[in-house]
């Protein structure tokens, strides 16, 4: 996997977590010290979640070797699809993420299926290296949707907070038919 698919995966991942910041930027105008507060914990969170998926997958990838290809699809397809699906809820209008109990739980709703896609990696045989780049990637480009979302709230979050997560859910669907079109050619 390249370093711009890993991009593009994190990118994909973060919609969700983008489109609940443009929810909570709807009702007031976020301060500096609440949006690095709110960042940073859905920074953590997507990292985090990534990293344990991926420790998961290396450690059962010997018993799913021969059809890592297909799990790693499955799984990209399954969230992309549960995020397109969940687009299309009725959802509330607006997230608080001022209260610190809201935030945690949030954080870690966006952040679960980040393991689902640390294991997707690992079923893709990235390496220790890459994967510390893949976190890294992560944790910016969470901190930079949460920050866009945040800050662009109130023009925007009504209109395209839900759109926002089906052009996630095509992004990870995308990436996972990628990996099983490269494994099926080899």
């Amino acid at each position: 996997m390249t370093l711009f698919s890993l991009f593009l995966l994190a990118v994909g991942l973060c919609f969700d977590t983008f489109a609940v910041s443009l929810s909570g930027g709807i009702d007031a105008k976020p301060t500096a010290m609440r949006i690095a507060k709110i960042s940073g914990v859905f920074a953590f969170f997507h990292t985090a979640m990534l990293a344990a998926g991926w420790l998961l997958g290396t450690s059962v990838l010997t018993w799913i070797a021969p059809v890592d290809h297909w799990v790693a699809f499955g799984l990209l397809a399954f969230i992309g699809g549960k995020m397109i699906k969940e687009s299309f809820e009725p959802g509330a209008a607006s997230t608080n993420l001022a209260h610190n109990y809201v935030l945690l739980i949030i954080a870690l709703a966006c952040s679960i299926d980040a393991i689902a896609v640390g294991v997707s990696l690992a079923c893709s045989h990235i390496l220790l290296p890459m994967m510390g780049i893949a976190a890294l990637q992560m944790f910016v480009v969470t901190v930079a949707a949460t920050v866009a979302g945040l800050l662009s709230g109130r023009r925007l979050g009504a209109r395209i907070g839900k759109r926002a997560e089906i052009v996630g859910g095509i992004m990870l669907i995308a990436i996972g038919t990628k990996i099983l079109i490269e494994h099926l050619m080899e």
